[in-house]
């Protein structure tokens, strides 16, 4: 798994250098807008850091995207397919969790699949609030259960369960379990002029 992580840390230092590029963006502009460091920023770009997933979720919400759409590979083709053996596996630094993107790269969707292992005892606080791109996300658990506290609420999900939800302040995923559990995450954007009030 250690050269596959060299490999995608590479990939996601482009990925946030072009994005940031594409909006003329500094590194201290995104510094202020993401409340990421100018140096941590630096150091995603340049590949010399294996930031955790708060810290991407931060960035990404600096530069308007989603935390899935960071570990879009480029492509110089769209297939509308994304085979397995082709999808982004990552592994979360602090937490062990390991995401893995399932959406076709590049084919122009306003949905993103992203498939989650999440470990026994696991737990992950996202600080962003209300974004640039409104993003509601659905929750489906495969296997296992989680807490998902959005806001001050706290909703306990079993397997089957699916939680809708519209990422406008913090949330927390917290297994309190024994037992390793798997869901999926659908997430649908929208410029916020057009986000439903």
């Amino acid at each position: 798994m250690e050269e596959q992580d060299r490999d995608l840390n590479r990939m996601l230092a482009g990925r946030v250098r072009r994005l940031r590029s594409a909006r003329g963006l500094t590194l201290d502009e995104l510094a202020d807008r993401s409340g990421v460091s100018r140096s941590m920023i630096s150091l995603v770009e340049r590949g010399e850091s294996n930031p955790t997933a708060v810290v991407l979720d931060r960035i990404s919400s600096g530069l308007g995207v989603t935390l899935a759409s960071l570990f879009e590979p480029e492509r110089n083709t769209v297939s509308p397919v994304a085979r397995r053996s082709e999808q982004p596996l990552w592994r979360d630094p602090q937490t062990g969790y390991v995401r893995r993107n399932l959406s076709p790269p590049g084919f122009h969707s306003p949905i993103e699949l992203v498939e989650v292992d999440f470990p026994a005892g696991g737990r992950i606080t996202y600080e962003t609030g209300v974004r640039e791109v409104g993003i509601d996300q659905q929750v489906w658990v495969l296997e296992g259960e989680i807490d998902v506290v959005l806001g001050d609420e706290c909703h306990r999900l079993l397997a089957g369960d699916c939680f809708a939800m519209r990422l406008d302040r913090p949330i927390t995923y917290h297994n309190s379990t024994d037992s390793p559990a798997r869901y999926l995450v659908v997430l649908t954007t929208e410029d916020r002029g057009r986000a439903r009030r």
